[in-house]
C-alpha cells in the first residue's frame, strides 16, 4: 500500500510527531510505501530517526522566513487562510500561502491513502482532498480540549472521511455522535518497550516529563509537592522539559525557596535513564490526548500518580491497580497520593509491577498491526462499523 503521513512540521520536536513517524517506520518495515509529507519545515534535519525507506518532503520551506513565533502570528492575523479556524491551537501557522499549499497537494493525490494529523490538515483534506485517495483523519487530542469554533468544523466537515482514528474509548464516545455514519476507530499510540531497565525504587526521586506549557499542569504539580516536600526531605522532584513556561515557573520556584528539592531540569537526551533511576511518576495535565510520557514510564515498571484528567490517564491507568487517580486539578489529592505513594515502597513495587503489565498493551507489536488492518480494510472496500 502507498501511505502518506501527512505533518505540520515534521522537523520538529512533539509528541504527535514523534508518534506519527513511529507509524511511518513501522509501516515502512512492513514492506508499504510510506511518505511522511511536512507542511513546512523550520529546521535543516529531523529531530526523530526516521527509517531511511521513508520518504520525506516539505510543502514549504520556512527555515530562513520565520524569525519568531510573533512574528507568525502577525503574518498569520495579516493573511491568514480560510479555512483553519480561529482557535486551532496551531492556526498561525496558516497563511493563505501555506494553506493553499496544503490544499493544491491533497487535491491532486491519486491512490493510496493519506493520513492526516491535527484538525487543521483534517479540515483542509476532508474540504479539499481528493476523492481518489482513502483519507483517514487522526486526532491526538480529546474533543473538549478544542476551541467552539473548531469543535463546529470538526462536527460539519469531518463526516467526509473514510475513517476517523482516535487514542481513548472516551473519544471514540465523544466522536461518534458527532459523525453517525462514519467509522470512528480507537487506536492508540505506539510505545517501544524493548531494552527499557525497571526502577529498582532505590532512588528517592519524583519525575515528571513534559512541555512546559500551561496544559502540562506543572505549576499545580510544583504546589502540591511543596506541600509535602518537608516530609520527604531526602526525596526530590525533577521536571524534564522545555517551553514557554519555564520562566513563570522557575520564578514560583523561588518563591516556594525550596532549593535542590523541585528543579527544572530542562530537556534530556537521557530520558530513558532518568526514569530509570526514579521512584514515583507524576502526571499533572490538565488535558491529555493519550500520555505517551506517562505510558514509557509505566514501562520503566514505575507506579504513576495523576490528575484523572480528559482524557488519557483514565483510559490507561486502573486506579490502585498500576497507579493512583486523583480528580482533575484537586492539588490537596495530588499531595495526598504523592504522600502515601512516596512513604510506602511496598506499595510503589506492586503499583510499578502492574503498570510494567500495562504498559504492553501499547508495543508497537500490538499496536501497528491494528493500522494495517484498519488500511488494508479501507482499501477492500470493507464495511466498517460506526457505532
Amino acid at each position: 500500500m502507498k501511505i502518506r503521513y501527512m505533518l505540520l512540521h515534521a522537523y520538529g520536536m512533539g509528541g504527535t510527531i514523534r508518534t506519527v513517524v513511529n507509524q511511518a517506520n513501522a509501516m515502512v518495515q512492513a514492506g508499504h510505501d510510506v511518505e511522511i509529507v511536512s507542511v513546512v519545515r523550520r529546521r535543516t534535519s529531523p529531530q526523530f530517526a526516521i527509517d531511511e525507506r521513508v520518504r520525506v518532503s516539505a510543502l514549504v520551506d520556512q527555515r530562513e522566513g520565520i524569525a519568531s513565533d510573533s512574528l507568525a502570528r502577525k503574518v498569520w492575523r495579516r493573511a491568514r487562510g480560510k479555512i483553519v479556524p480561529y482557535g486551532e491551537f496551531a492556526a498561525e501557522y496558516f497563511t493563505e500561502r501555506v494553506e493553499g499549499a496544503v490544499i493544491d497537494y491533497v487535491s491532486g493525490l491519486e491512490g493510496g491513502i493519506l493520513v492526516t494529523t491535527r484538525p487543521a490538515l483534517n479540515l483542509i483534506s476532508a474540504r479539499r482532498g481528493s476523492r481518489k485517495v482513502i483519507r483517514v483523519a487522526q486526532e491526538h487530542m480529546n474533543l473538549g480540549s478544542y476551541h467552539q469554533a473548531v469543535r463546529e468544523q470538526i462536527a460539519k466537515h469531518y463526516g467526509r472521511f473514510d475513517a476517523v482514528a482516535v487514542l481513548t474509548e472516551t473519544s471514540v464516545n465523544e466522536y461518534r455522535p458527532l459523525l453517525p455514519g462514519t467509522p470512528v476507530v480507537r487506536i492508540p499510540n505506539a510505545v517501544d518497550m524493548e531494552g527499557r531497565e525497571h526502577s529498582d525504587q532505590a532512588n528517592p526521586v519524583v519525575i515528571a516529563v513534559g512541555r512546559l506549557v500551561p496544559q502540562k499542569g506543572f505549576d499545580m504539580l510544583i504546589k502540591a509537592y511543596a506541600a509535602i516536600a518537608p516530609e520527604f526531605p531526602e526525596w526530590r522532584l525533577r521536571i524534564f522539559g522545555t517551553g514557554p513556561s519555564k520562566d513563570r515557573l522557575q520564578q514560583r520556584l523561588d518563591e516556594y525557596d525550596m532549593g535542590d528539592r523541585i528543579r527544572l531540569m530542562g530537556r534530556s537526551d537521557r530520558i530513558p535513564q532518568e526514569l530509570a533511576r526514579s521512584s514515583v511518576y507524576v502526571l499533572s495535565s490538565r488535558i491529555e490526548g493519550l500520555p505517551m510520557a506517562m505510558i514509557e514510564a509505566m514501562g520503566h515498571a514505575l507506579p504513576i500518580v495523576a490528575f484523572d484528567c480528559p482524557t488519557g490517564p483514565g483510559d490507561v491507568l486502573t486506579h490502585d491497580v498500576d497507579g493512583v487517580l486523583v480528580p482533575p486539578r484537586d492539588i490537596e489529592a495530588l499531595s495526598e497520593a504523592l504522600r502515601r505513594v512516596m512513604s510506602d515502597p511496598a506499595l510503589r513495587r506492586r503499583l510499578g509491577a502492574a503498570a510494567a503489565e500495562t504498559a504492553h498493551k501499547y508495543t508497537p507489536q500490538v499496536v501497528m498491526p491494528q493500522w494495517e488492518r484498519l488500511f488494508t480494510r479501507l482499501r477492500d472496500g470493507e464495511r466498517i462499523p460506526t457505532g
